[in-house]
């Protein structure tokens, strides 16, 4: 398979060239040259399936001879190795939970297919691969455990000052090894900047062999589609043919990787694209004026993002109909106050303790229900991520239920180990090359 730049559509690059290479020079996003659209017995028959021979089948139709496919299913029986079960918490309403891997959140697809891919395409005698990864909250504890130890790799995780929750911060600053944290005194939208800026800096790429490991690089990308034909396999296997997704949205990678499974043939009918008060996309939505703003601090802090990276895949995916976009994608937000009623209804509801951002996904599928009759189509919102991470958002009677894992509990006897940094790309670029 090919790959193009969305800045450059006559651009032709291997998979292994995307990878590396996660942003174009051009600072487009890479997209497949063609989208295989799957067989009908085998979107038909997803319920006789297992996750990971979901994840083989999907990843080989994508990917084609890229990767052999003994290799590639290796790779994915190590990475995908934890499930994400759907929930029926009423008629019509499954919540997807995908916080059973290691970090305990979604980000655990990408990140770990994501490295095994890199440490598969390493050859012996390359230059040390440096991974770039600004994160909101949950990217970078994800890419940290799935890059702990992987030979001839470091990774160097921006994140911003005082908005990730404790839990977050320590699992990214805890982990020693081949990674290192930098605490940026700003935003997610700055941390962000610094990494793509890194990208197209010719001194630092002299330097370093870099890469990153954001929802921009196409290899977070792809496993993510995995979850949303397990999703559906589930479904099936309940009866369930019609499908709606109410999907987080932060970066629009999450939602990005949903579109790509529906261009490859999943029968979804609708999408949501659930925002908190940075709310770019349900505003263009609405408006048709696609206006990027600086972000702001909420409750469901890994969503804190003003201008979203993925958005260029999506338009991409929809440049010949932008009018199927606005008719397959809705978009709700909400505010902290509207987020903390929603976690609240969802446990006097069902007794169920969901995160911020988990939260506002069930508002908007609810919201949606309201506004638009549904019968006979269930409705799935992803959880994606796993409460403990939010201690502080919670009432004591619903942090009371909630089970917190060991690794969680381990975590929190270690000590945090980051570097404080402004958010000017020069001290950024300084501390590089000074440690390279």
């Amino acid at each position: 398979m090919k790959f193009y730049s969305t800045n450059n559509t006559s651009s032709r690059v291997s998979f292994k060239d995307a990878v590396f290479n996660s942003m174009p020079q051009d600072k487009g996003l890479y997209m497949p040259v063609t989208i295989p659209r799957l067989d009908d017995k085998f979107i038909n028959n997803l319920d006789s399936y297992t996750l990971p021979e979901i994840a083989f089948h999907v990843a080989q139709n994508l990917l084609g001879d890229d990767i052999p496919a003994e290799d590639l299913k290796a790779i994915i029986d190590d990475a995908i190795n934890f499930y994400a079960p759907i929930v029926k918490l009423e008629e019509d309403v499954y919540v997807l939970e995908l916080f059973h891997g290691p970090s305990l959140a979604f980000k655990d697809f990408g990140a770990r297919f994501m490295s095994r891919i890199m440490s598969y395409f390493l050859e012996e005698g390359e230059k040390q691969l440096d991974v770039l990864v600004a994160t909101s909250g949950d990217t970078g504890g994800a890419v940290a455990l799935g890059f702990l130890g992987v030979p001839n790799t470091r990774v160097t995780i921006l994140y911003p000052k005082g908005k990730v929750s404790d839990i977050q911060e320590l699992q990214l600053t805890t982990n020693g090894q081949n990674i290192r944290a930098l605490e940026i005194n700003g935003t997610f939208d700055d941390c962000q900047a610094l990494v793509k800026q890194a990208f197209t800096d010719a001194e630092l790429n002299e330097t370093y062999r870099l890469t990153s490991a954001n929802s921009i690089n196409i290899a977070r990308l792809i496993p993510q589609t995995f979850y949303y034909f397990n999703a559906y396999a589930q479904a099936l296997k309940q009866g369930k043919t019609k499908i709606i997704f109410s999907v987080p949205s932060g970066n629009f990678g999450n939602i990005g990787a949903g579109l790509l499974a529906w261009k490859m043939g999943l029968p979804v009918e609708q999408f949501i694209a659930a925002t908190n008060a940075n709310d770019t996309v349900p505003q263009f939505l609405k408006s048709g004026v696609y206006q990027p703003k600086p972000s702001v601090a909420t409750l469901s802090n890994a969503m804190d993002v003003g201008n979203p990276s993925n958005w260029v895949r999506i338009a991409d995916l929809f440049k010949e109909d932008m009018s199927q976009l606005n008719k397959l994608i809705t978009g709700y937000s909400f505010d902290d106050e509207e987020t903390t009623k929603a976690i609240n209804a969802v446990y006097d509801h069902y007794k169920y303790v969901v995160c911020p951002h988990t939260a506002i996904a069930w508002q908007a599928l609810k919201d949606y229900q309201q506004d638009v009759p549904t019968n006979e189509v269930a409705g799935i919102f992803l959880s994606t991520a796993h409460p403990c991470k939010f201690p502080d958002v919670f009432s004591d009677e619903i942090a009371s239920h909630i089970d917190t894992p060991a690794q969680v509990k381990k975590l929190q006897s270690k000590d945090k180990k980051s570097v404080p940094l402004g958010k000017d790309f020069e001290g950024f670029k300084d501390y590089l090359l000074k440690n390279a």
